[in-house]
C-alpha cells in the first residue's frame, strides 16, 4: 500500500446560511455490493476567535470489499473562513456565495477495513461568526456529489465575535386623508457576517405599522407577521410586517431599506410605529450585544393632532425628514439608531446600502451527516454552494405555511 501524503491542509468553519433545507440523501451502500465502501469520521467542534486556526484530522475508512485506489478529497468553508495556506496537490476556487473550495488529490491506496488520516485546516477570518464546512469524499473515493453522506459531512460553527444590528425609522408628515412614505432599514455593523447555517430563522427587520394609517404598498421582500412568524405572501393593510434579505445574508456595513407607502385615516392624530431589528420569527439574535440600536421608530406627523403618539406605540425622538423620506428613527432612550450609508444596488422592495469586512459572535457547532433536516434548532442539509438559494426558497415556503410556534425556536 502506498504510503498516506498530507496534502489537505484545508479550512474548515461556520455558516449559511443559511437558513436551511431537507439533506439530499447520498445512495445507501449494500453489503452485497462489490467495491469500495468509505466512510469519513466527524471534525469536534469549535468556537473559534478571529484570526485563528483550526487544525484536526479526519480518518477515512474502507468499509467494503474492493480497495479505494486514490481518493479525491474536497473541503468547502463558508466565507468567514479561508485556507491558511496552499497545499501541493490541492486546486483552489471560490464558488457562488463566495464559498471557498479546495479539491485534493490524496495518492493512497485504502485496503478493505484499513484506514488513512488527512489533516483539515482553516482560519477564521476578521468577519467570521455563523460559519460552516463540508469535508469528505465519494464513497469509492471519488469527487462527492452535492449531499451529504458518511463519506462526506458538515459542521457548522460560531465564531468568538458578535455582529451588530441597528435598526433606523423614518418621520413623516402628513394631512389627514393623505398617502405618506416612510422608509425602514436594516444595518449589520459588525464586525461579523450574518447566515444562519443552523436554522431558517435568518436576521429581520420587524415593522409595526404607526395606528392611524395603513398600509397601502409593502416591499414584496416583506411578509405579514401573526403571532410568532410570517403568515403569508406580501399583502397590504396588515398591522406588522417581518422584512428580511432574499439571500438571508447580511454583510459587515451593509443596510437594507423597505419602503411602506402608507394611508393617513381622516380621523389620524400625530402616530408612530416601530421598527425592530430581529430574525424571522421575532427573536433577538444572541449574537447581538448592543439592544441599545435595535428598535427604532416610523413618525407621523399630522397637523392638526396630538403632538404625543397615539397609545400602544412606544415613544422615543426622531431625526425630522422630509414626507417619506426622513433621516431616521432612535430607540426609546433617544439614543441615535445609526444612518444608511450611500444607496448601491436596488432589489425590488428593497434597497441595498454597501458593505465591507470585519469581525464574528459565540456559540457551539454540529456536525452534520447525510440525514440533516430542516430545523431551527440545529442541523440541516444544506450545501454550502446552494445556500442563499435554498434559504430564499425555504423561508418564501414559510409564508404559506402554518405559523410556527415560538416554543420550537427559542435558540436565536
Amino acid at each position: 500500500m502506498r504510503q498516506h501524503l498530507r496534502p489537505s491542509a484545508a479550512v474548515v468553519a461556520a455558516f449559511a446560511i443559511a437558513a436551511a433545507v431537507p439533506a439530499v440523501a447520498a445512495p445507501v451502500a449494500h453489503a452485497e455490493e462489490a467495491g469500495p465502501d468509505l466512510v469519513i469520521s466527524t471534525l469536534p467542534g469549535a468556537t473559534p476567535k478571529p484570526g485563528e486556526v483550526y487544525d484536526e484530522s479526519v480518518t477515512l475508512t474502507n468499509n467494503g470489499t474492493a480497495a479505494a485506489d486514490g481518493v479525491a478529497f474536497r473541503i468547502r468553508l463558508t466565507r468567514g473562513l479561508d485556507f491558511p495556506e496552499p497545499v501541493k496537490g490541492c486546486t483552489y476556487s471560490t464558488l457562488e456565495d463566495q464559498v471557498r473550495q479546495a479539491l485534493c488529490e490524496l495518492d493512497t491506496v485504502i485496503e478493505p477495513g484499513a484506514s488513512v488520516t488527512t489533516p483539515v485546516r482553516f482560519k477564521a477570518l476578521p468577519k467570521a461568526l455563523m460559519e460552516s464546512v463540508e469535508y469528505g469524499t465519494g464513497r469509492a473515493g471519488e469527487v462527492p456529489g452535492e449531499g451529504y453522506s458518511e463519506s462526506y459531512r458538515r459542521l457548522t460553527l460560531t465564531a468568538d465575535s458578535t455582529a451588530d444590528l441597528a435598526a433606523t425609522g423614518d418621520r413623516a408628515k402628513a394631512r389627514p386623508g393623505s398617502t405618506v412614505t416612510v422608509k425602514a432599514s436594516l444595518r449589520n455593523d459588525g464586525p461579523g457576517w450574518i447566515q444562519n447555517q443552523e436554522s431558517d430563522d435568518q436576521v429581520a427587520l420587524m415593522v409595526t405599522i404607526p395606528p392611524g394609517t395603513v398600509a397601502a404598498e409593502v416591499p414584496k421582500d416583506c411578509a405579514p407577521f401573526n403571532i410568532d412568524g410570517p403568515s403569508g405572501p406580501s399583502a397590504p393593510g396588515k398591522p406588522q410586517y417581518v422584512c428580511w434579505p432574499a439571500d438571508s445574508t447580511l454583510e459587515v456595513g451593509q443596510s437594507l431599506t423597505y419602503t411602506f407607502v402608507l394611508d393617513v385615516k381622516k380621523t389620524a392624530q400625530d402616530t408612530a410605529g416601530e421598527v425592530r431589528a430581529t430574525s424571522v420569527y421575532g427573536i433577538d439574535p444572541a449574537f447581538d450585544k448592543n439592544p441599545a440600536n435595535d428598535t427604532a421608530h416610523l413618525r407621523i406627523d399630522v397637523p392638526g393632532g396630538n403632538d404625543e403618539p397615539s397609545p400602544g406605540t412606544s415613544d422615543g425622538t426622531t431625526t425630522s425628514g422630509g414626507a417619506g423620506n426622513g433621516d431616521g428613527g432612535n430607540h426609546p432612550q433617544g439614543q441615535a439608531a445609526g444612518g444608511s450609508g450611500t444607496t448601491g444596488s436596488t432589489t425590488t422592495g428593497s434597497t441595498t446600502t454597501g458593505s465591507t469586512s470585519a469581525n464574528p459572535s459565540t456559540g457551539g457547532s454540529t456536525d452534520v451527516s447525510a440525514q440533516g433536516h430542516l430545523a431551527s434548532t440545529g442541523s440541516d442539509g444544506t450545501t454550502l454552494v446552494a445556500g442563499a438559494a435554498a434559504a430564499a426558497a425555504t423561508l418564501g415556503g414559510l409564508l404559506i405555511l402554518a405559523v410556527r410556534r415560538r416554543a420550537g425556536t427559542k435558540s436565536a
